[in-house]
Protein backbone atom coordinates (compact mmCIF):
# COMPACT_ATOMS: atom_id res chain seq x y z
CA UNK A 1 0.00 0.00 0.00
CA UNK A 2 1.70 3.46 -0.95
CA UNK A 3 2.07 5.66 2.20
CA UNK A 4 -1.18 8.28 0.54
CA UNK A 5 -3.12 5.58 1.13
CA UNK A 6 -2.34 5.37 4.62
CA UNK A 7 -2.78 9.86 5.16
CA UNK A 8 -5.88 12.21 5.08
CA UNK A 9 -4.26 15.14 3.01
CA UNK A 10 -6.36 18.21 2.46
CA UNK A 11 -5.85 21.21 1.03
CA UNK A 12 -7.75 24.70 1.98
CA UNK A 13 -7.88 26.47 -1.21
CA UNK A 14 -8.50 29.67 0.90
CA UNK A 15 -5.48 29.48 2.16
CA UNK A 16 -3.26 28.54 -0.52
CA UNK A 17 -1.30 31.16 -2.60
CA UNK A 18 -0.26 28.23 -5.39
CA UNK A 19 3.31 29.04 -4.21
CA UNK A 20 4.16 25.46 -5.43
CA UNK A 21 6.45 24.40 -2.43
CA UNK A 22 4.50 21.14 -1.89
CA UNK A 23 4.85 20.37 -5.99
CA UNK A 24 8.91 20.79 -5.41
CA UNK A 25 9.19 18.96 -2.63
CA UNK A 26 6.54 16.50 -3.15
CA UNK A 27 6.20 16.02 -6.69
CA UNK A 28 3.86 12.84 -7.03
CA UNK A 29 1.58 13.98 -4.24
CA UNK A 30 0.97 18.04 -5.35
CA UNK A 31 -0.25 19.68 -8.58
CA UNK A 32 -1.44 23.36 -8.78
CA UNK A 33 -4.72 23.34 -10.73
CA UNK A 34 -6.12 25.62 -12.93
CA UNK A 35 -6.98 27.96 -10.23
CA UNK A 36 -3.43 27.78 -9.27
CA UNK A 37 -4.77 25.36 -6.26
CA UNK A 38 -2.68 22.88 -4.62
CA UNK A 39 -4.61 19.64 -5.18
CA UNK A 40 -3.81 16.13 -4.17
CA UNK A 41 -3.13 13.15 -6.07
CA UNK A 42 -4.16 10.20 -4.86
CA UNK A 43 -1.82 8.12 -7.21
CA UNK A 44 1.62 9.61 -5.18
CA UNK A 45 4.43 7.64 -4.74
CA UNK A 46 6.38 10.24 -2.79
CA UNK A 47 6.98 8.63 1.23
CA UNK A 48 5.25 9.63 4.23
CA UNK A 49 7.96 12.00 5.44
CA UNK A 50 8.37 13.51 1.91
CA UNK A 51 4.45 14.15 2.38
CA UNK A 52 4.49 15.52 5.95
CA UNK A 53 7.24 17.75 4.94
CA UNK A 54 5.66 19.28 2.02
CA UNK A 55 2.49 20.21 4.15
CA UNK A 56 4.66 21.71 6.86
CA UNK A 57 7.34 23.84 4.51
CA UNK A 58 3.53 25.46 2.87
CA UNK A 59 4.20 29.10 3.57
CA UNK A 60 0.44 29.61 4.52
CA UNK A 61 -0.06 26.05 6.38
CA UNK A 62 -2.96 25.37 3.44
CA UNK A 63 -2.52 21.18 3.51
CA UNK A 64 -3.28 19.05 6.78
CA UNK A 65 -1.94 15.69 6.89
CA UNK A 66 -3.56 13.09 9.62
CA UNK A 67 -2.50 9.49 9.66
CA UNK A 68 -5.55 7.69 8.73
CA UNK A 69 -5.61 4.82 11.50
CA UNK A 70 -5.59 6.89 14.68
CA UNK A 71 -6.43 10.67 13.04
CA UNK A 72 -2.96 12.24 14.75
CA UNK A 73 -1.98 15.52 13.02
CA UNK A 74 1.07 15.05 11.42
CA UNK A 75 1.31 18.88 9.34
CA UNK A 76 1.17 21.21 10.01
Amino acid sequence: MADIAKLIVTVNCDECIGDGVCCDDAPTTFKLNDDGCAEVMQNSTDDRDTIVNAAKNCPTDAILVKDKDNGEQLAP
